[in-house]
């Protein structure tokens, strides 16, 4: 079986994306039939699947960002926890998407970038310290729900004549 040609590609910026997520993108590429790259700086084992690709990059410092950036097209998504790199999606065209279930907007995309910049200044100077919560079962559904409510709206734009 291979990839239907479609309007859209899945773009996984996959060092940081949790094993859930993985495992519902997964699922998701091959139902949906669309082609889906999971963007690593390591080899990744990936199921067998026709819809399914790994992409390794050289280490360093966003190269795995960089190589998505160079790669999307609009109306591509994104699945992606790194706000700069969402922001470039979004200028692109393309649709970017929190492993947590939030979609970045070119609204919202700009006030993350500003809270992550005031906040990487705030733990530099050494007020605030910690990370994001954990990733917990409420994050995953969240996830699956808006994954599932892009996949059938792209669905429908595909089937409109």
């Amino acid at each position: 079986m291979q990839p239907d040609r479609t309007l859209m590609r899945i773009w996984v910026d996959a060092d940081g994306c949790p094993k859930a997520i993985k495992e519902i993108l997964f699922r998701a590429a091959v139902r949906a039939r669309i082609p889906t790259t999971f963007v690593a700086n390591r080899d990744l084992r990936l199921p067998r699947s026709p819809f399914l690709r790994s992409m390794q990059v050289p280490r360093g410092f966003d190269v795995a960002d960089g190589r998505i950036t160079a790669l999307v097209e609009r109306g591509d998504l994104v699945i992606t926890a790194d706000i700069p790199l969402a922001a470039d999606v979004v200028a692109r065209g393309a649709i970017a998407l929190d492993p947590r279930g939030e979609l970045y907007t070119e609204d919202n995309v700009k006030e993350r970038l500003a809270l992550r910049d005031a906040m990487d200044q705030l733990r530099s100077s050494g007020v605030v310290t910690g990370g994001p919560a954990s990733f917990g079962h409420a994050d995953r559904a969240a996830f699956a729900n808006r994954l599932d409510a892009l996949l059938t709206q792209h669905s429908r734009k595909a089937d409109a004549p």
